[in-house]
């Protein structure tokens, strides 16, 4: 991936992206350095925290990347996933019902959510909903609409 640009984040910006990942996540992220990266070559920015690309922004939007959403467990904007989707989630898939184990009931359509396994809790993909949490889980038709996977071209970033 090129870079485009690269830079610091300013104390206000640090302070809109931190409470923005609060409120749609629960999460606090805790960082002592936030950098912008612009990619050339993509459809998201990424925010390094600490040097770790840990928020992506999506459509303007910032929100945990994998590798971030494993650091910074997310509290809010969960689907959880049985193990026989672990594979086709993993590789880029979008989730299906029959697949879906729990998803919170806060999630409403558009939301950016966490996909994670039901085991370990780990998070495999970062999707946009298609319907509400609490349509989630039944027999059939898609639900979200993957976005960010384990393994594509933004998990493997390195600076």
């Amino acid at each position: 991936m090129e870079i485009n640009s690269r830079h610091h984040l300013r104390s206000d910006g640090v302070s809109e992206l931190e409470r923005a990942v609060a409120e749609g996540l629960g999460v606090e992220i805790d960082g002592d350095t936030y950098e912008l990266v612009e990619l050339a070559d993509s459809k998201f920015d990424l925010v390094l925290v600490d040097g770790e690309p840990s928020v992506l922004y999506v459509d303007d939007e910032p929100f945990l990347t994998v590798r971030g959403a494993n650091r910074f467990e997310p509290e809010t904007h969960v689907v959880t996933v049985d193990s026989g989707a672990i594979s086709f989630v993993s590789d880029g898939a979008d989730v299906m019902r029959p697949g879906i184990v729990e998803a919170d009931d806060d999630i409403e359509t558009d939301d950016l959510v966490a996909i994670a396994e039901e085991n370990h809790g780990k998070v495999l993909a970062i999707g946009r909903a298609l319907v509400e949490g609490s349509e989630m889980a039944g027999d059939q038709g898609k639900v979200v609409e993957s976005v960010h996977h384990v393994g594509d071209d933004l998990y493997e970033f390195v600076v």
